[in-house]
């Protein structure tokens, strides 16, 4: 349920609404909108009187939210969602590019890739520790080693890191990680999901290989229904008959995520191509449908890449790709746009 106020509401008036919501054992959700005040209900807003709400000289209107997805619902929250990541930001405007490997191999190779990528332009450094692989046999990462040689890499560069958990039992293992990845296939872990959200850290959760926007919704108002409201969404591509690619990149997704969602939303080309020479393209396409970001797999040697070498670029053609994006970034799809036009 969504209760929008009238302007300037009288301090007292509010706080006493508040008060009584709060006493029917219903969480409130306060945001500003560009004209007037929102409170957001979640719980059992059936004890809760639409006519009387309506009734109160500072209440505009209220307004049942069917969407199961409460938290990170637009009808919410009306502006953007900025998460700080350092000293950077994701969302409300700027445009977050995340780079690196697909994995950590030895120092000296995130190193010299985190310094490459940072001097392109990137504002976050991505790195697999954990590794999550269809075959038990391929190579699965250097887990806790990885995860210090990625920290290694944010003292050389300073750049905030993003690397992705794979189980609850990893968690203790994160605390100087920026931001902790949420994989395709952990999308509906749940538990691992509850967890996070009492962290406080930002969570990037990636859309599912078969899952409905919807349904990456859900994921994310887990997190934020633990109270963690620093939630980044990720397209990287989804399963379909296609066989040409390794998925099939919706980019539909960009647009109805902004309209469903408050969060950010950015792409990642690389998984959802699996090929290195489609990711400036994709890059380009996404940035010009509005993303937030993007996500790119970056190697000094992708042919002797230990994962996924045959969709990570070299960290020239990720200049190439820096310079393409910036030429499209001011003339990327803005929804306020159309707004104001």
């Amino acid at each position: 349920m969504i209760v929008i106020l009238k302007k300037n509401p009288e301090e007292k008036q509010l706080q006493n609404l508040m008060a009584w919501l709060k006493s029917l054992n219903i969480t409130i959700h306060p945001s500003e909108g560009e004209t007037h005040k929102v409170l957001g209900l979640v719980g059992d807003t059936s004890v809760v009187d639409i006519d009387l709400l309506r009734a109160l000289d500072i209440v505009e209107d209220v307004k049942r939210v069917q969407e199961p997805y409460k938290n990170a619902n637009r009808k919410f929250h009306e502006q953007d969602t900025v998460i700080p990541v350092g000293q950077t930001t994701v969302g409300g405007g700027s445009f977050s590019v995340i780079a690196g490997p697909c994995s950590i191999e030895s120092e000296e190779q995130v190193c010299l890739i985190a310094t490459a990528v940072k001097a392109c332009g990137a504002t976050m450094l991505r790195g697999g520790a954990f590794k999550p692989r269809t075959s038990p046999y391929a190579f699965q990462g250097l887990r806790d080693r990885g995860l210090t040689l990625l920290l290694e890499a944010k003292k050389l560069t300073g750049l905030p890191v993003v690397t992705e958990i794979m189980d609850l039992s990893q968690l203790s293992l994160f605390d100087e990680v920026d931001v902790i990845q949420v994989g395709a296939r952990n999308m509906q872990n749940f538990e691992l999901l509850k967890e996070l959200g009492h962290t406080g850290k930002p969570i990037l959760i990636k859309r599912g290989l078969a899952n409905t926007l919807q349904e990456l919704l859900m994921s994310a108002e887990y997190v934020m229904a633990g109270g963690n409201d620093r939630v980044i969404l990720c397209e990287r591509g989804i399963r379909t008959f296609e066989t040409a690619t390794r998925n099939t990149l919706d980019l539909s997704a960009v647009p109805m995520l902004k309209r469903m969602s408050h969060l950010p939303v950015i792409v990642d080309p690389s998984h959802a191509t699996g090929l290195s020479w489609m990711v400036k393209p994709m890059a380009l396409a996404a940035t010009a449908a509005g993303a937030d970001g993007l996500m790119i797999e970056v190697h000094n040697d992708p042919k002797r890449a230990l994962c996924d070498g045959a969709q990570s670029i070299t960290p020239e053609a990720f200049r190439d790709v820096m310079r393409g994006v910036n030429a499209i970034l001011p003339h990327a799809y803005r929804p306020e746009k159309e707004a104001h036009a």
